[in-house]
């Protein structure tokens, strides 16, 4: 990356498609992110022009143990996270009508900062910051068209399809600890039942917060409390129809309600 490199013409367009609910194509040549630095510029500069506009701040984050050539981390602000149904968001149109597109995971909220500082966190401090853990549904859509066709470097500009967070109810934290997999159900009021075997991509659900603590403080930021973190989707993308009552189950460890409602773009 070089400081001429113009992530803010990228952060101009993809905000401007958060807010108006648009998608569009792949961003211009000229501020495209070809590498993991500039995906990471275009994203700092989406956070400061999405909160200077929407008045808004970060409310949370989105992590992955990093696969190999790749970084899965994300900004979600405080505007789009909730916790009361119905919860109003960018749909997709499908055959049977709108759909939520929908993750289920597990959000470690922090109650104490994990500032910048010279040494490094240890999994215990990190463990101790851990406030409480809850039941989460990441909500899903992308600002391009066909995202499938674009270079991982653009889809972490963006955030890598987050649209916001819905949080649920609070669960045992030493259950959540060692909540590799379980069945994830979903029931449907119009009588639509969604079944899947729930794995962490993984496998223990915290190992991506001692990493992201370890990444944002390497790169002089940190975990604020009252953030919520989640680390993975336990199903991958669910779609779940809107205007219906849903009861999702997350067996052996909690239950909770939401119910989608479609967003109208301006």
């Amino acid at each position: 990356m070089t400081n001429l490199f113009p992530a803010a013409d990228a952060a101009a367009i993809l905000v401007e498609r958060r807010i108006q609910g648009t998608q569009g194509d792949a961003l211009p040549v000229a501020c495209r992110p070809q590498n993991l630095e500039q995906a990471l510029a275009i994203q700092a500069a989406v956070t400061e022009r999405w909160c200077e506009q929407m008045d808004d701040s970060i409310g949370g984050w989105k992590c992955l143990l990093p696969p190999e050539g790749k970084l899965v981390i994300g900004p979600i602000y405080t505007r789009t996270i909730d916790s009361v149904a119905p919860v109003s968001l960018w749909t997709k149109t499908a055959p049977e009508g709108e759909r939520a597109r929908i993750e289920p995971e597990l959000a470690f909220f922090f109650g104490k900062d994990l500032p910048p500082r010279p040494e490094p966190y240890t999994a215990e401090e990190v463990d101790t910051a851990i406030a409480r853990t809850h039941m989460a549904l990441e909500l899903i859509n992308s600002r391009y068209s066909d995202p499938a066709s674009c270079e991982f470097p653009e889809m972490l500009a963006d955030g890598l399809v987050n649209q916001g967070l819905f949080i649920g109810p609070e669960v045992d934290s030493g259950s959540a600890r060692s909540a590799s997999s379980f069945t994830v159900t979903m029931t449907c009021a119009n009588g639509e039942v969604i079944e899947r075997q729930g794995q962490h991509p993984n496998t223990h659900p915290r190992a991506p917060l001692y990493w992201l603590a370890e990444f944002l403080r390497s790169r002089g930021q940190g975990i604020v409390a009252g953030q919520a973190v989640i680390t993975g989707s336990y199903a991958g993308v669910i779609e779940v129809p809107v205007n219906t009552d849903i009861q999702i189950d997350y067996a052996g460890l909690g239950r909770m309600n939401v119910s989608f409602t479609a967003k109208v773009a301006r």
